[in-house]
């Protein structure tokens, strides 16, 4: 059993998620991406400070991924703050729409977490998108995080079109795949979902998924294949080689792809807003 790498006479079985030392109970401080050692800790928190946030080190696809997201929705014209109607080109060419999807517009699987219906609805996935990203991001660099992005988002995009083939927008499905990664890892580090503020926020926004109008479908599937992304990942690394994580974030990519193609204009799932 490893020891503590600043209490040699306590043996422990959690190593710190940045630079893999042995901690004891005393050394840890949970984070989103798993416990931390004390120097690491004092790292995490410095680099939340205005002037990292600024340049942006170490977060670059999250950062692009919130001005793509920002600039479509200025683009789009119309900024209601909570009406919820998208609309415009950009929503019209872009949103996702599972019977136009069946005809040919493939991208809308994944041009339609990039577009948000009101300044309420992008601000709050903006936040929660940073406040994620950004962590899980500096965990396992910016290669990686693209592609469990890209594979919730995938997700996402499935399970809206499996609850409703009808317009559907936001990246709350990728959001939300975000914190399936994070609550894998948390658990995989030895922290109850709920020693961290990931617990209840997860549990907060599971229940808000289900008022008229959001797509719970969206949501639910982006945290399943966000939660599959992490345990993949691990497991990859673990046995693997250095191209079995890329690889199987390809494979779950491909997945959410053809799960979505499949129920694309299914005429037997609900058609709903």
């Amino acid at each position: 059993m490893p020891t503590c790498y600043r209490h040699p006479a306590r043996e422990t079985a959690v190593a710190c998620s940045n630079c893999a030392r042995p901690i004891c109970p005393d050394c840890m401080t949970p984070t989103a991406v798993g416990m931390r050692c004390p120097e690491c800790s004092k790292e995490r928190t410095r680099v939340h400070t205005a002037r990292s946030i600024t340049a942006g080190h170490g977060v670059v696809v999250t950062q692009a991924i919130i001005a793509v997201c920002v600039v479509a929705f200025l683009a789009g014209g119309d900024v209601g703050v909570s009406d919820r109607s998208g609309s415009g080109w950009l929503y019209e060419n872009g949103a996702l729409n599972g019977y136009l999807v069946a005809d040919g517009d493939v991208w809308r699987l994944v041009t339609g977490g990039f577009l948000h219906a009101d300044l309420i609805h992008i601000g709050f996935n903006m936040l929660l998108l940073w406040f994620l990203g950004s962590e899980i991001e500096r965990g396992i660099g910016p290669g990686r995080f693209a592609g469990v992005y890209l594979a919730a988002l995938l997700g996402g995009s499935f399970g809206a079109l499996i609850q409703t083939q009808g317009w559907t927008v936001g990246a709350s499905g990728a959001v939300f795949g975000l914190m399936g990664y994070a609550l894998v890892e948390m658990r995989r580090n030895g922290i109850g979902i709920f020693q961290s503020q990931i617990g209840f926020l997860v549990l907060f926004n599971i229940a808000l998924s289900f008022r008229p109008g959001v797509s719970w479908g969206g949501h639910l599937g982006g945290l399943v294949f966000g939660a599959a992304a992490a345990l993949l990942l691990h497991e990859a690394g673990r046995r693997g080689p250095r191209w079995a994580g890329p690889a199987v974030l390809g494979l779950l990519c491909v997945v959410g792809l053809v799960g979505a193609l499949v129920v694309a204009g299914d005429p037997a799932l609900t058609d709903g807003t």
